[in-house]
C-alpha cells in the first residue's frame, strides 16, 4: 500500500508541473516507466483539447479547472456542446433559452480561453442512432483532436448518456486516434458508479473554474457549486492528495491495456 501511495503522489506532482498529455497519462501505478517517460517528453507538444458536453455549462462545471490548465498552457481548447440547453427553463421558449444560454457559453469560454462549437442537438430529446453517430464522428474526427473528453455515460440524465456514447463511437470507429477521457457531473445525484483512474489538480485555477460556471447565470451556479461540486473537488483533492482536483476515466489503448507495473 506503501508503494502505490508514493506513485499516486508522484503522479500528481507531474501533473501540477505542466497539464499537457501528462498530467492526463494514466495513474502512475498502472504504467511501466518507459511510458511516463514517454510521456513526459511530450509535455511541449501544442494539443488540439476537444471537450464534449451535453449542455452549455456541463464542461465548465466538469472539468474546467482542467481546461483551464490546458488553455494557460498553449493548447487549444474547443468545447462541442450537444445542445443549447433550449429546454431548461419552461417558462421561457426554446428559442430564448437557447438565446441566454449561447451567450451564457460564449462568456464562460471567453474566461477559458477556449472555443464553443454545437452539435445541433435538442436538449431533453437528444438522439442516439446510425445517423447522429455518423454525424458525432465526423465532426469529433474533423476537428482533429488529440485527446477527448466527454461525459460518463452511465448517469440518470439521458442527455448526459447520449453525450457520453457518441464520442465513444466515434473513438472505436476512428481506430482510437485521439485518448479518451470521461468526466463527473453532479456525482450522486447524476453521474453513478465513477471511479477515477486520473486526477487533476486544479488548485491554481480554481477560482478561474468558478468564474467560467458562474457566467452560466441560468444555472443556479451559487448553490449548483456549492452543494456539488465544492465538495466534490475537495473530495477528489483527497483522494488525489492535494487541496482540490478534477477526476476521469480513462480508456487506454489496447496496447496501455496490456501492462501492468512489475509484469
Amino acid at each position: 500500500m506503501k508503494k502505490r501511495s508514493t506513485a499516486r503522489r508522484n503522479f500528481i506532482k507531474l501533473s501540477a508541473m505542466g497539464i499537457g498529455s501528462l498530467a492526463m497519462a494514466p495513474v502512475a501505478e498502472a504504467m511501466p516507466q518507459k511510458h511516463l517517460v514517454a510521456s513526459t517528453n511530450k509535455r511541449d507538444t501544442k494539443l488540439h483539447i476537444v471537450c464534449v458536453g451535453a449542455h452549455p455549462g456541463d464542461p465548465e462545471f466538469g472539468c474546467g479547472g482542467t481546461m483551464a490548465k490546458y488553455s494557460d498552457a498553449g493548447h487549444r481548447v474547443t468545447f462541442l456542446y450537444l445542445t443549447r440547453g433550449e429546454a431548461s427553463d419552461p417558462q421561457k421558449t426554446y428559442t430564448e433559452m437557447a438565446a441566454l444560454r449561447t451567450k451564457e457559453a460564449a462568456a464562460s469560454c471567453k474566461i477559458l480561453n477556449a472555443v464553443a462549437m454545437y452539435a445541433g442537438q435538442i436538449d431533453g430529446n437528444t438522439v442516439l442512432d446510425k445517423t447522429r453517430n455518423e454525424e458525432m464522428t465526423k465532426m469529433i474526427v474533423g476537428l482533429q483532436p488529440d485527446i477527448v473528453f466527454t461525459q460518463w455515460p452511465i448517469d440518470s440524465h439521458p442527455d448526459h448518456q447520449v453525450t457520453g456514447l457518441l464520442p465513444l463511437t466515434a473513438w472505436v470507429r476512428s481506430e482510437r486516434k485521439f485518448d479518451l477521457y470521461f468526466y463527473e457531473v453532479n456525482t450522486g445525484s447524476e453521474t453513478m458508479v465513477f471511479t477515477p483512474t486520473d486526477y487533476v489538480d486544479i488548485t491554481s485555477v480554481r477560482e478561474r473554474k468558478k468564474e467560467a460556471m458562474f457566467a452560466h447565470k441560468t444555472q443556479n451556479p451559487v448553490e449548483t457549486y456549492n452543494n456539488y461540486f465544492k465538495p466534490l473537488e475537495e473530495f477528489r483533492g483527497l483522494e488525489a492528495g492535494v487541496k482540490v482536483a478534477e477526476a476521469f476515466i480513462h480508456f487506454k489503448s489496447k496496447s496501455q491495456r496490456a501492462n501492468i507495473m512489475g509484469l
